[in-house]
């Protein structure tokens, strides 16, 4: 599979807001009584978010690297490159994620001149987390995620690898 990768445009953000995922995978839906912060933030260059385009330039995805990838709550000091990314729910869970997540790595590392790379995956999502080992990402660190100062009892797993 070949991939082009673009700025996220409003037209894909609003694509994306309307995605609905089936529990448990629901947690990664957006919420519309925030659609118009959300949309703001999506679009915003300066919080790094893609759109992953198929080769007749259909959004099946987007990606973004730096802070967005991390969780509240995870130790971010060792020096790495943050990646986060979603799949359009109707692409999911049909073995095409190894594809998606080497595509978004492989361009992460380009664009961003690094090698060093890192994920935060909710730790029930054990799809996600197989892919990533698939490509010899390991766990570091497994911890619960801060919400107002305060554990939120949701965990979530850090992993690193280079590709």
């Amino acid at each position: 599979m070949e991939f082009e990768f673009q700025s996220l445009k409003k037209r894909h953000a609003l694509a994306i807001l309307s995605w609905r995922y089936p529990a448990p995978y629901d947690v990664y839906n957006f919420a519309p009584e925030t659609h118009q912060a959300d949309l703001r933030y999506l679009i915003d260059p300066k919080n790094a978010f893609f759109a992953i385009l198929n080769r007749q330039g259909e959004l099946e995805g987007y990606c973004s690297f730096g802070a967005d990838g991390q969780v509240p709550g995870g130790n971010y000091s060792a020096q790495a490159l943050d990646l986060g990314m979603g799949i359009r729910p109707d692409l999911v869970g049909q073995g095409r994620g190894k594809a998606y997540v080497l595509a978004v790595a492989r361009y992460g590392t380009q664009r961003y001149q690094t090698r060093q790379l890192r994920v935060t995956i909710a730790a029930f999502n054990q799809r996600a987390q197989r892919v990533w080992q698939k490509l010899g990402f390991e766990p570091v660190e497994t911890f619960e995620k801060i919400e107002d100062g305060e554990s939120s009892g949701k965990k979530f797993i850090v992993m690193i690898g280079r590709v």
